[in-house]
């Protein structure tokens, strides 16, 4: 696990164009805090990476796919963990059949995410401080020796 002091924004969002820049079709990465920890500004920085100026949140919709060189599936289960069985209502959002051409980014993705990739980074906010503390986990071969 490596851990990145983010102070702003605008360095949310550029940790976020970093990881973007070393991501592949087919990685999946589990991105977890609380309200208003800077989630969707990491996503907006590594959707930048890949091309894609207009990401928000997919609160309201679930899921949404950018269309770019190398595809983006943004999710937000937050409703979904608020329904009770997010594992179900996750199965329903068919995400086996489009990631293997894009990443996959899912807020919120704790346990029941992580069964879809033995390969994945998990990346936690912890926003109890003013300096937001960003937890980086490399899990499975694909992220073996993973470095910024």
């Amino acid at each position: 696990m490596t851990v990145y002091e983010v102070g702003t924004p605008e360095a949310m969002a550029s940790l976020g164009a970093k990881v973007g820049s070393l991501c592949k079709a087919g990685d999946l990465i589990l991105l977890n805090g609380p309200l208003g920890a800077g989630k969707t500004v990491f996503v907006q920085g590594l959707g930048s990476a890949l091309g894609i100026e207009d990401v928000t949140s997919p609160t309201f919709v679930i899921s949404r796919i950018h269309k770019a060189k190398l595809p983006l599936i943004h999710v937000d289960v937050y409703r979904l963990l608020e329904a009770g069985n997010a594992s179900l209502y996750l199965d329903d959002l068919d995400l086996d059949s489009p990631r293997e051409d894009a990443v996959t980014v899912i807020e919120w993705g704790g346990e029941e995410s992580a069964r879809l990739g033995d390969d994945r980074l998990e990346i936690v906010i912890d926003r109890s401080d003013e300096v937001r503390k960003v937890s980086i986990t490399a899990i499975g071969n694909r992220w073996a020796g993973f470095e910024l």
